[in-house]
């Protein structure tokens, strides 16, 4: 592709090859906080568009990274200078905007969930693999380093073996206008917050989890679920998860997963800053200690994981995409499960 001229309405220079030129449509706080530093920093990512409905938001934000300001998200998918697109959007928005974007023949990273519902998830990853593009679904922490030393220890048998994993995620109230607070926009805590202690359970105890229960605290008048629990086990090894999630509790984000010799305990465990250390608490009969783990980027290390799987799609390496299904699966259970409790 020839250059083109830089700014805010033409595509700016090619980047050098191996470069996978990044297309951010819309301007959330996670994408102004975490992915847009993170894809200008990676040796592997170049953000080179912005969209927002108006131009003005997206100006403000692409002059921070010499990069495009576009009305609009479908003139940004259809650039010749954009390789992949992030959705950072509402997630009712997800569905409709992943699809546009695949049509257009660019990868896909999106918000977590990548949905609301396992029905458009499962169809998203079928038009994904059928087109030979990469479609991941934005959970940052699985790519955090303190998630390699927990399977590592427990591979090694310091806990003995997974009985149960106990963890929460829960936060303040928010603002009213939230778009949390959005039914329309697939608001609720659900979604939102309790999504990751569900991917969690998956990633500690794996694949055969199954709801069991659950409860949901409705809030009628805006139509949204304010927060609740789940319990899932594995029908065949007995494991199980107890978990809790909401937006309207004091603040918390650990886990402890206890196993038939000991246990181990991880707090701020979803969204640690890039500095901060890990501290895992080991607790056994014959005592107890804390390691402090090295600090480590997770936005930086997801994207890496996902420039690496897009390089793996161009050399026709498969994408496991099962784990992104089977949240979905798990949070529609979860809904399916839950006892409504009206408010």
């Amino acid at each position: 592709m020839s250059p083109g001229p830089t700014g805010p309405t033409g595509p700016g220079p090619t980047p050098p090859p191996g470069i996978l030129r990044v297309g951010v449509v819309g301007c959330a706080d996670i994408a102004l906080r975490r992915m847009l530093p993170a894809f200008a920093a990676s040796p592997h990512t170049e953000p080179t568009a912005v969209a927002s409905r108006g131009v003005h938001k997206a100006r403000a934000v692409a002059e921070r990274y010499g990069c495009a300001a576009v009305e609009g998200y479908d003139a940004l998918i259809e650039r010749p200078d954009v390789d992949a697109v992030y959705v950072p959007l509402p997630i009712a928005l997800h569905a409709r905007w992943t699809e546009r974007a695949l049509r257009a023949g660019k990868h896909v990273l999106a918000e977590k969930p990548l949905t609301a519902r396992t029905a458009d998830t499962a169809r998203l990853l079928g038009l994904a693999r059928e087109r030979g593009l990469v479609l991941a679904e934005n959970y940052l922490f699985v790519h955090h380093g303190a998630y390699t030393a927990v399977r590592e220890l427990v591979a090694a048998g310091a806990i003995g073996d997974p009985r149960a994993l106990s963890a929460s995620f829960t936060i303040p109230p928010r603002p009213a206008d939230d778009i949390r607070y959005r039914a329309d926009l697939d608001g609720g805590a659900l979604l939102d917050i309790g999504v990751y202690p569900l991917r969690l359970a998956s990633l500690l105890l794996g694949p055969g989890l199954r709801v069991q229960g659950a409860v949901l605290r409705h809030d009628t008048a805006r139509g949204v679920d304010l927060g609740g629990s789940a319990l899932l086990g594995d029908p065949v090894t007995g494991v199980s998860a107890q978990l809790v999630f909401g937006m309207e509790h004091a603040y918390t984000a650990g886990w402890r997963l206890l196993g038939s010799e000991g246990s181990i305990a991880l707090d701020r465990a979803y969204s640690p800053p890039a500095g901060h250390r890990p501290i895992l608490r080991i607790e056994r009969a014959d005592g107890s200690e804390e390691r402090v783990l090295p600090a480590h980027d997770q936005a930086a290390a997801a994207v890496a994981a996902f420039a690496e799987a897009v390089r793996g799609a161009g050399r026709g390496d498969a994408v496991d995409t099962a784990p992104v299904l089977r949240q979905a699966e798990l949070v529609d259970a979860v809904r399916r499960a839950a006892h409504l409790v009206r408010i």
